[in-house]
């Protein structure tokens, strides 16, 4: 009764159109068809989509050309979706929106994505904010994906490991190389948080994965600290050609 009466004042909204809908689901089947979930053959290393006649050999399995020439500081990394226009409005309406409705689906969508990485993994340690931003904000989307995959895994989490001491200007609109000089030195692993990290597999959550410096530099910070292994596990990434300088 009390699910019932919850569904009538508040009723599901489409997470891609945010307009209600009529049946139990978030998403109608156009909707869902319209995501591009990431299938097939990608990078061992970034996760990234690989063509068919793209595949070169890793020492563990298919690389792209970019992680060949600069291995990352991760192990592996992993995305549910494809960021375009059709995963674009529920990665928005949690992170900016700090819509929660959807979060056991956005959650388990990673899951199937990262199954291997959260299967070895002894904690999950989502990337943080600065506390400026996190007190105008008021949440960190990426710890509340934590929290949801570590209750429908079992894997446990510390939502507040890492801490960003420094407040980064926006990313939007840098490249990868500005993107790494902006959050240079801007993590650190809590004191009374590093007997958690030392010798364990790590699993970093984020929303979203564009150039991948910044999990590179939360990855930096929790080897420092000396996590065993550090993967990366996110809602969505961007996915687009990259010159690669070897």
């Amino acid at each position: 009764m009390g699910r019932a009466l919850a569904d009538a004042l508040w009723p599901q909204r489409s997470l891609v159109r945010g307009t209600g809908e009529p049946g139990p689901g978030a998403l109608t089947p156009d909707e869902f068809a319209a995501l591009r979930f990431i299938t097939g053959t990608i990078c061992h290393r970034c996760g990234v989509p690989l063509e068919a006649d793209e595949p070169l050999l890793g020492a563990d399995g298919p690389s792209c050309a970019a992680c060949l020439a600069h291995p990352p500081r991760w192990r592996r990394a992993r995305a549910a979706l494809i960021y375009d226009e059709a995963a674009r409005r529920p990665v928005l309406d949690l992170k900016r929106a700090g819509r929660r409705d959807g979060l056991t689906t956005l959650a388990g969508w990673m899951q199937m994505a990262g199954r291997d990485l959260i299967e070895e993994a002894d904690l999950l340690v989502p990337v943080p904010l600065h506390y400026t931003r996190l007190v105008t904000r008021g949440f960190n989307q990426s710890a509340w994906l934590a929290s949801t995959l570590s209750k429908v895994s079992g894997t446990p989490v510390s939502v507040d490991a890492l801490k960003r001491v420094r407040a980064t200007p926006t990313q939007a609109g840098l490249d990868f190389k500005a993107r790494r000089r902006n959050v240079a030195g801007a993590f650190e692993v809590r004191k009374s948080r590093k007997a958690r990290i030392e010798g364990r597999r790590v699993l970093l959550i984020d929303d979203v994965f564009t150039t991948g410096a910044t999990v590179s530099g939360c990855a930096r910070t929790l080897k420092q600290a000396g996590a065993k292994d550090v993967d990366v596990l996110v809602l969505a990434r961007v996915v687009r050609a990259v010159n690669v300088s070897i």
